[in-house]
């Protein structure tokens, strides 16, 4: 099944700034608001700031494909030849995340729900 673009994240250096400054971009307050994530909804996207971002090697906004099965779609990318920029991991309740480099250095994203 193809879910689609279901997460943008940025790094964020500021929280509270990029809070400030996303919450009036995006017109709504979020619904998520902790020290390590805050996330906000419009409509069927999520758009996501994280201040651990820059440390994990982010250097710019990531989307997140969501897919049924994150190994398979990871090495799948792999395989197209990517780079695999960090393994599946669990980001809390079950939600797993992965991402990859490709040729160009871009990176991308793919998550899977619980």
């Amino acid at each position: 099944m193809d879910h689609g673009i279901s997460v943008i994240i940025y790094p964020v250096r500021d929280l509270d700034r990029a809070r400030r400054l996303f919450g009036e971009w995006l017109g709504t307050e979020p619904y998520a608001d902790w020290p390590s994530y805050v996330g906000f909804r419009v409509g069927d996207q999520e758009i996501g700031l994280d201040p651990n971002g820059h440390s994990q090697g982010m250097t710019g906004a990531v989307a997140f494909r969501r897919v049924d099965d994150i190994r398979a779609s990871l090495q799948a990318l792999v395989d197209a030849g990517a780079q695999t920029e960090q393994d599946v991991k669990d980001v809390g309740g079950g939600k797993l995340t992965a991402t990859a480099r490709d040729a160009d250095g871009n990176i991308v994203g793919l998550s899977q729900e619980p």
